[in-house]
């Protein structure tokens, strides 16, 4: 970046300012809250994040400095701006799976199955013979959190996951999204998101081996250990 388009020391104090008035307020809205969902709460945040988004992208231009900190979903959701008082909420979930283990996921679900029909005092039938019938069947006995807390017993291994809570003024119909549960959502109804994704083990390896680098690259003497 030419020194032309840098923001002026000027521009980055005023944003820093613009961060611990943002602070207060998020914290006095905190102290005043009425209820999980205020939105006073919920406006103060989407503010101090984007002052904080605004410092951090100057801070950066003008003196090649980040921030330690970071509000989790600031870059990827618009400000909030749904209903102030929100009769209803949609939680929606992915979690990612990698079918590492296919023989112990068919094994798990053999055993269900056998435990069912013995149960039943009739045979067993050959649904978990494939990967997708022993996930219907493991999936249709076993709660979606059980699965993500023992997924290692299944044979799964953990990919990306994200946790959307959106607003909305009135419940659904009943049936009415069943088809396409996860089309057409308003990414200013959501309320928070929590992402969970080995991208970020990644970057803080990362971090931690550019500063070994660095202490390597020293010209450091080895300690005398010798009393």
């Amino acid at each position: 970046m030419s020194d032309a388009a840098q923001p002026t020391a000027a521009e980055v104090r005023a944003a820093a300012e613009a961060i611990k008035t943002a602070l207060d307020r998020h914290l006095a809205a905190v102290e005043r809250r009425s209820g999980d969902d205020d939105p006073a709460v919920l406006e103060a945040f989407n503010q101090l994040a984007a002052a904080a988004e605004v410092y951090d992208e100057l801070l950066y231009d003008r003196y090649d400095e980040v921030t330690p900190f970071e509000i989790p979903g600031a870059e990827e959701l618009p400000p909030y701006a749904g209903p102030e008082e929100p009769n209803a909420i949609s939680v929606l979930i992915r979690r990612d799976y990698a079918v590492a283990e296919p023989q112990r996921l068919l094994a798990q679900a053999q055993r269900v199955e056998a435990a069912e029909y013995e149960a039943a005092g009739g045979p067993a039938d050959d649904a978990t013979g494939t990967v997708p019938g022993a996930l219907g069947i493991l999936f249709g006995e076993f709660e979606p959190d059980e699965i993500a807390s023992r997924h290692k017993e299944f044979g799964l291994e953990e990919g990306d996951s994200t946790l959307w809570v959106t607003a909305a003024d009135e419940p659904s119909e009943a049936g009415e999204w069943l088809e396409a549960p996860f089309e057409h959502v308003d990414t200013q109804a959501v309320v928070c998101r929590f992402d969970v994704s080995a991208v970020f083990d990644e970057e803080e390896d990362t971090e931690e081996a550019d500063d070994l680098d660095f202490v390597e690259d020293e010209d450091l003497e080895p300690l005398d250990t010798e009393k």
